[in-house]
C-alpha cells in the first residue's frame, strides 16, 4: 500500500523527485534540498553569559566521530595546553574496514581514560580548571559520535561549564587557523580525508560556501582500497602504507586513467580510477600464477603500482585546484588584492599528512601565486585540538549551545553561501 501510494503521488507530480533521485549526480556533502539540518551560522544560539568567562580561557575539545577517540585541552590565545589519542586501527584493520558497533565498543572504553590523558598532560588536576567543553556532534558514525556528544555534554552539566557543538568537517578547516594564525578569512579549504573530499570557501566560523566534493570514493578510500588489493601489510593505514612503498616505486611505469579531465568544475571521482588500478593489478597477478590470494606482488612491481597510483590520484587534486584558482581569479569579492597579501588555501584531513600530496600541492600553489598552510600530521587526522579550536572560533562570535541536547547529526551538510 506504501509503495502504490508513492507511485500515485509522483503520478499526480511526475516532477516531484524523491530525496535519493535529487541527490543522484551530485557531489557528496552538497546540501539537497531533503537536508533540514544544514550546517551555518545561522542555526547557533547566541549566548550572552559568555562575556564572564576569563580572559584566556582552556577549552576541552572531544572527539569520537569515526576510529579514533581523542581529546585535548586548548587555550583561547592558541595554545595547546596537552592532547591524548587512542587509535583503533589494530581493531578494525582484520576486517578489511570500520565496523561501527566495534568503534563504538572501543569509544566507550576509552573516553574516560583519554580525557584524563589530556588533562594530565595539561597540568590540570581537576575538571573545575576547564572553561568550555566541546565535543564533536557530526558528520561520522552515529554511534560513535553519541559516544563524545553525550560524555561531554554530562561533564558540561554536572561541573556547570559552557558547553560547544562541533562540526567535524569544520574543525579539520579551522585547526589550520590554530596551526598558522596567519591564515586569515576568507580562505579555500582543499579537505582530504578517507571519507571527505571537498573543496570549500572557507568565510568565517560557521560560513561555508560548497565549491565542490567527491561523486563517488573520497581519496583517502580510494588509497586504503589501492593498498588492500597490493596486499600491503598496513599497520597504521592503507593510506600511509602505500606512500611508503610509492617511495620505492617508478610513477610512470603504470598507465593509469586521470580521473574526469573532460570535466571543467570542482568536483572529484576517484572510483574510475580504481577500477582501473584493480584491472592492472589482476593483469599482473595473472602473469604470476603460483602467487598465493593473499600474497602481494614482487616488491618492484607493487612499488611501481603504488607510485603511479599516487601520481594520478594527485594529478587529479592538481586539475580540480587549477580549475578553482582560475574560477576565483574571477571573483574579486573572496580575497583582497593587496601587494602584501596573496590568496590562501588550506589543505586539511587525513590525507593531507601524505608527504607527496603536501609537496606537490606546495608546488603548484608557489606557481599559481597562492599561500598554502597545511596543519602538522598530529592535526591532520582527528584530533581533540581541533574540536578545541573550533569552540573558540565559535565563542568568539559569542555564540554556545545546551548541554541538553544531545542530538547528533551523522550526515550534516554545509548551508552554503
Amino acid at each position: 500500500k506504501k509503495m502504490n501510494a508513492k507511485r500515485m503521488l509522483m503520478s499526480v507530480n511526475p516532477k516531484r523527485k524523491s530525496p535519493r533521485r535529487e541527490s543522484v549526480g551530485l557531489p557528496k556533502g552538497m546540501a539537497v534540498n531533503h537536508f533540514s539540518n544544514k550546517y551555518g551560522i545561522d542555526m547557533w544560539t547566541k549566548n550572552a553569559e559568555l562575556t564572564n568567562l576569563r580572559e584566556n580561557y582552556l577549552v576541552l575539545g572531544i572527539e569520537t566521530s569515526c576510529d579514533d577517540t581523542a581529546a585535548a585541552v586548548v587555550s583561547s590565545v592558541g595554545e595547546l595546553k596537552g592532547q591524548a589519542v587512542i587509535s583503533q586501527h589494530e581493531i578494525h584493520a582484520p576486517m578489511g574496514g570500520i565496523v561501527p558497533s566495534l568503534a563504538k565498543e572501543a569509544h566507550e572504553a576509552a573516553i574516560e581514560r583519554v580525557i584524563n590523558e589530556a588533562l594530565r598532560l595539561s597540568n590540570i588536576t581537576s575538571i573545575e580548571e576547564i572553561d568550555v567543553i566541546a565535543a564533536t556532534y557530526g558528520p561520522g558514525l552515529e554511534i560513535c559520535l553519541r559516544v563524545g556528544a553525550k560524555h561531554a555534554a554530562q561533564l558540561a552539566h554536572a561541573h556547570k561549564k559552557f558547553f560547544v557543538q562541533i562540526h567535524h568537517l569544520e574543525a579539520h578547516c579551522l585547526v589550520a587557523r590554530f596551526a598558522e594564525p596567519r591564515l586569515k578569512f576568507p580562505f579555500l579549504a582543499l579537505l582530504v580525508s578517507g571519507g571527505h573530499c571537498q573543496l570549500l570557501k572557507c568565510l568565517g566560523a560557521g560560513r561555508f560556501s560548497f565549491l565542490g566534493g567527491t561523486l563517488d570514493d573520497a581519496l583517502g578510500e580510494a588509497y586504503d582500497k589501492a593498498a588492500r588489493l597490493l596486499r600491503l601489510a598496513a599497520p597504521t593505514g592503507g593510506g600511509p602504507a602505500l606512500e611508503k612503498i610509492a617511495l620505492q616505486g617508478d610513477s610512470r611505469a603504470v598507465e593509469l586513467p586521470v580521473p574526469m579531465r573532460h570535466r571543467k568544475d570542482c568536483d572529484f571521482s576517484y572510483a574510475g580510477l580504481k577500477n582501473a588500478f584493480r584491472l592492472r593489478v589482476d593483469e599482473l597477478r595473472a602473469t604470476f600464477p603460483n602467487l598465493q590470494d593473499d600474497e602481494p606482488l614482487p616488491d618492484q612491481i607493487s612499488a611501481d603500482l603504488a607510485a603511479s597510483f599516487q601520481r594520478v590520484a594527485i594529478a587529479h587534486l592538481k586539475d580540480r585546484l587549477s580549475y578553482v584558482f582560475d574560477l576565483l581569479a574571477q571573483d574579486p569579492d573572496f580575497f583582497s588584492r593587496t601587494q602584501d597579501q596573496r590568496p590562501s588555501i588550506a589543505l586539511v584531513g587525513g590525507v593531507a599528512a601524505n608527504k607527496r600530496i603536501r609537496s606537490d600541492l606546495s608546488e603548484l600553489c608557489e606557481n599559481r601565486g597562492w599561500d598554502l598552510y597545511v596543519p602538522p600530521p598530529t592535526l591532520c587526522t582527528d584530533n581533540g585540538v581541533m574540536v578545541a579550536w573550533s569552540a573558540v572560533e565559535k565563542i568568539t562570535l559569542g555564540y554556545a549551545d545546551d548541554p541538553q541536547d544531545t542530538e547528533v547529526c551523522a550526515r550534516w551538510p554545509f548551508s552554503s553561501e
